[in-house]
């Protein structure tokens, strides 16, 4: 990145939550890749709900690291009631102990470009791979 990022700005990126250990370690993947990529040094993963660290958990933490104001960005393809109610109202929770502190959640990915880029990209990978097992549907990895 060509700018130095804001050392008190803190990043959560919150995903559902699962009761699967393969999805949970995906966001905390997710998460790690950011930071090496951004260069922010205040980002933290939460799951809304059924693992943790949950969204009170992250914000402490973000409080902790020295963040003072936290950015939420919602790790959703689509906005629905989760991002525009049940993360905004688990944030205001998260943030009543932390004076001083503001924050602001994002939309989730939605129709970005970059997001239709990789729908290509899996399409093209799909077509390759299926000249190699012509008649199999599995995802790879069950096979």
């Amino acid at each position: 990145m060509s700018r130095s990022p804001d050392r008190s700005i803190g990043i959560i990126i919150v995903d559902h939550g699962s009761r699967s250990d393969d999805s949970n370690t995906l966001l905390l993947e997710a998460v790690e890749r950011f930071r090496r990529l951004t260069g922010r040094e205040i980002v933290e993963p939460a799951h809304m709900e059924l693992a943790a660290p949950d969204i009170s958990e992250a914000f402490t933490a973000c409080v902790q690291r020295g963040a003072r104001h936290v950015i939420v960005f919602p790790y959703f393809l689509s906005p629905g009631r989760h991002w525009k109610h049940d993360i905004p109202e688990l944030v205001r929770r998260a943030a009543r102990p932390h004076a001083g502190v503001t924050w602001q959640v994002t939309p989730p990915f939605g129709l970005h470009d970059a997001l239709l880029n990789v729908v290509e990209e899996r399409i093209r990978e799909a077509l390759d791979d299926s000249r190699l097992r012509a008649g199999r549907s599995e995802p790879p990895g069950r096979r």
